[in-house]
């Protein structure tokens, strides 16, 4: 009897001290920030598996394009490589690029109209256009977690518990450098 007294006499200041030092609340932040990166892999790569259906529609229609389907080729692989590394950074990048060979592909529809009014193009333009309002949703919950994170980790008494923990910023998904700028569509 004296034990569990003694025992709940220490563990009582103890659970007190742990929850006030904000580690669940860091722990729970980060959490979610890597969800939220999560999805913004979810959207590239759903992105990253549209573009071969796009590429094969056009190109069933348009035989003389190779340099475009070359650029979209390695476009998609960029993507898939960035969404497997999980680097921000890199992603942007990628999807930077993969924006622009898409911007390629879709000026080239603009000189066939029947490809313009097939059905499986039209389906699958439809498609790639709310992939990318996903990934823009997905960017802006990404850096919304990681600014509440980072936020909760630099302030006080949090930031002393951060410190001892290792908890780290974490780095915004930040678009490439000249992604301000509509891709140059060059034939």
């Amino acid at each position: 009897m004296i034990r569990q007294r003694r025992f709940l006499a220490w563990m009582l200041p103890a659970a007190l001290l742990l929850t006030g030092c904000g580690y669940n609340k860091i722990q729970s932040l980060d959490e979610q920030a890597q969800s939220a990166k999560q999805q913004i892999q979810v959207q590239l790569q759903r992105r990253a598996d549209l573009i071969p259906n796009l590429v094969n529609t056009v190109k069933g229609v348009t035989k003389q394009e190779d340099t475009v389907y070359i650029s979209i080729a390695n476009a998609r692989a960029q993507l898939a490589g960035a969404v497997k590394s999980g680097d921000p950074a890199q992603m942007a990048a990628a999807d930077q690029a993969a924006t622009g060979a898409i911007g390629r592909l879709l000026a080239i529809a603009e000189n066939y109209p029947q490809l313009k009014s097939n059905e499986n193009f039209l389906a699958l333009q439809d498609e790639l256009t709310g992939t990318e309002n996903r990934v823009a949703v997905a960017r802006g919950d990404y850096n919304s977690a990681v600014q509440a994170y980072n936020t909760y980790i630099r302030t006080f008494p949090q930031a002393i518990t951060a410190k001892v923990t290792g908890a780290k910023a974490r780095t915004y998904y930040e678009a490439a450098p000249g992604s301000e700028n509509a891709p140059a569509v060059k034939f």
